[in-house]
């Protein structure tokens, strides 16, 4: 007797294949360059990609005065695609919509950005707003910011997928507490994409969330890479173990984005980064070699004991 199909299992084959219908032309990246898959679809995407909370924070007159167009070309020199905003960010989706149609580079990025506010009709608004800021027809994942409004927005980006004026969907949240909101959330196999905190401050994310994404298909965005900033503060002024030799591993930096990538479970971290300086440290730790299980043990304890 045939058995009844997986309602689960039958909406996400049916969207891989809606989403088959509008992968973009596979993007060039130089050769080494560390990719992860998107579950639902297997497009491909770099492990680092560049947040723009409070760096891209740049009135479009000052854009100028800053090193923010350079940041995003050798972002994408360097294989970067993924560019995360959020209308909470002040002025960061004009700032990437500016600089992004300086440098002719929307084929080149994946653009996320989020809907934050209550209300149907605002939510479309506000989702319209940024297409115009991000001057783009397409945005490539749309979010619910920290699950503001989520019953009332998902019919609509549900709409707004099958019509092709989003490519994935998701959720996002920015602290542990949200955590087990997310995993109950993820297991409903309704969202493409996760976003939330995890890092080697912030490893909570390691106990159920991310073990609950990878069984269900989810891709995963990882926010606060670097507990803002805080990680660097317990490093400041000490030198790199001599074993990260064996991670192709030369900065701090470095350091706490391949701990992140390495797990499984992630798909793209996001760090956000206003210096060209610091695009190129950071888009170096997807290229090279990733600690196995043993040495990301070795990673956590080597900074814990600091």
């Amino acid at each position: 007797m045939n058995q009844p199909a997986n309602p689960q299992r039958r909406r996400a084959l049916q969207a891989a294949a809606a989403l088959l219908l509008t992968m973009p032309e596979a993007r060039s990246a130089p050769a080494g360059l560390i990719t992860r898959p998107v579950p639902r679809s297997g497009e491909r995407l770099p492990a680092i990609g560049l947040g723009t909370y409070d760096t891209f924070n740049i009135p479009r007159d000052r854009l100028a005065q800053t090193e923010l167009q350079a940041v995003l070309r050798r972002f994408i020199e360097l294989g970067g695609q993924v560019v995360d905003s959020s209308p909470m960010y002040g002025h960061a989706e004009t700032a990437v919509g500016v600089l992004t149609a300086a440098l002719d580079a929307r084929k080149s990025l994946f653009l996320a950005t989020k809907v934050w506010i209550s209300g149907r009709s605002e939510g479309i608004r506000q989702m319209e707003e940024s297409m115009r800021l991000l001057q783009t027809k397409t945005i490539d994942l749309m979010q619910v910011h920290n699950l503001l409004d989520l019953k009332t927005h998902l019919p609509v980006l549900r709409d707004w997928k099958k019509s092709g004026r989003i490519r994935y969907l998701g959720i996002t949240h920015y602290h542990a507490g949200a955590h087990a909101e997310l995993e109950k959330l993820v297991k409903t196999g309704d969202f493409d994409f996760v976003q939330f905190n995890y890092s080697l401050d912030e490893p909570e994310a390691e106990a159920r969330l991310l073990p609950a994404c990878a069984d269900s298909g989810t891709a995963t965005l990882i926010n606060r890479p670097f507990s803002q900033a805080g990680l660097f503060s317990k490093v400041r002024g000490k030198a790199l173990p001599p074993w990260c030799a064996d991670l192709d591993c030369s900065s701090w930096a470095q350091f706490f984005l391949k701990w992140i990538i390495s797990h499984p479970a992630v798909t793209c971290a996001i760090p956000g980064t206003r210096r060209v300086s610091h695009i190129e440290d950071n888009m170096a730790a997807c290229m090279g070699r990733l600690p196995d299980a043993a040495l990301r043990k070795r990673m956590a304890d080597y900074l814990s004991a600091m």
